[in-house]
């Protein structure tokens, strides 16, 4: 990549949207955001619901899925956004797992919101670090900022302002309730995952040898993992296991067996905040390589069930990608029945990224093809 001036003047070219002025003459970044949503949401380049996304020429597709379990309304949620940014070189995917009572509209308000938070908040850092070094390499050896370190810095962003808006929502309550959120974004070769919560992004790589292994790219934040609970407890939050729940720590308030929850880090669930839960994400890269096929994220009802292996070798398996989440979902609920009888079947969400064209790719007039909604 060439100097840093240059990539900012032909981001700012391909944005391809009126730029937005706010009072002090300056372009709204956030403005600027919400306008490219609502262009990617006329290209139908937005996909909330089960289906596919592919784009003619794009390395990238995706396949979507979801199921409701046996708890009430599904409260997980998904998002693929086809050329995020107006890049054609982009992609963002995510899951969001809802809990507790309003853990459905937590859920949805975190993927809609976070998208365009995101892109707002990387335009800003990006503008930001061309002020500070005009004539930056970001492939070179004495870079101050590289392309992760603006990214990280977007994240980190976006998840304080979504969480903080989150909590001044009048329309959603979510003391008790809260989501998970792991999303990627794919940008030319390189992809970077932000994990907040215990859903899981796996990727799909060949080894050496030519067999296709699973590579665990997220930590699931449970609240027994040593850094998570040395958190909690000196925030004076307790973390333990119920009597009938051997093995599945929760976090606690001090004086209260309440409100239990199964992870560290989430947005939402304001009752635990100030005892050690948080919503700040794990952000991390990876270079693809021709060896790297797919990635799944998907919540952790998957992975209850499936070990990481068996969710690549079903998906690879798969004959259509249009149908690998699918498949992957309905083996899970397979396991669930025979592993779990007797518990009441959690939400099961997925999102497969394709990393490479293939030609037994469908050809679609469109960049997105649904198949049903999330109910």
């Amino acid at each position: 990549m060439g100097h840093f001036s240059s990539m900012f003047s032909g981001l700012a070219r391909s944005f391809s949207i009126k730029k937005v002025k706010n009072n002090n003459g300056t372009c709204d970044a956030k403005e600027a955001a919400d306008e490219m949503v609502k262009d990617a949401k006329k290209k139908e380049m937005i996909l909330k619901s089960c289906g596919y996304v592919y784009a003619e020429g794009s390395n990238n597709s995706a396949s979507v899925f979801s199921k409701r379990g046996e708890k009430g309304v599904n409260q997980d949620c998904a998002i693929v956004w086809e050329g995020f940014g107006c890049q054609e070189d982009m992609i963002f995917c995510g899951i969001f797992d809802g809990h507790g009572p309003w853990g459905h509209y937590v859920a949805k308000h975190v993927r809609n919101s976070m998208p365009s938070s995101l892109l707002c908040n990387w335009q800003k850092t990006l503008a930001q670090t061309a002020l500070l070094e005009p004539e930056l390499d970001l492939e070179g050896s004495n870079k101050k900022f590289s392309r992760f370190d603006i990214w990280k810095h977007s994240y980190l962003k976006t998840c304080a302002s979504v969480d903080q808006e989150l909590e001044h929502h009048r329309k959603i309550d979510s003391y008790n309730s809260g989501t998970t959120a792991i999303t990627i974004v794919r940008q030319g070769d390189v992809i970077y995952v932000s994990n907040v919560g215990d859903s899981r992004a796996v990727l799909a790589t060949s080894s050496d040898e030519g067999s296709m292994v699973a590579i665990q790219l997220t930590l699931d934040f449970k609240p027994n993992l040593p850094q998570e609970k040395e958190r909690i407890i000196g925030c004076n939050g307790r973390v333990f296991c119920m009597k009938d729940e051997p093995g599945v720590h929760r976090v606690w308030q001090p004086d209260t067996e309440a409100p239990g929850l199964a992870m560290s880090r989430a947005f939402g669930d304001y009752c635990i905040k100030e005892y050690g839960l948080v919503s700040v994400p794990e952000v991390t890269q990876r270079h693809i390589s021709a060896k790297d096929h797919f990635i799944i994220l998907a919540s952790d009802g998957i992975w209850d069930v499936i070990t990481n292996q068996e969710a690549i070798e079903i998906v690879s398996s798969t004959a259509e990608r249009p149908k690998a989440a699918k498949r992957l979902v309905e083996q899970a609920v397979r396991a669930w029945k025979k592993k779990r009888r007797g518990i009441a079947m959690d939400d099961m969400s997925v999102v497969c990224l394709f990393l490479h064209s293939s030609s037994s790719s469908p050809s679609l007039s469109q960049h997105v093809q649904h198949a049903t909604t999330f109910k």
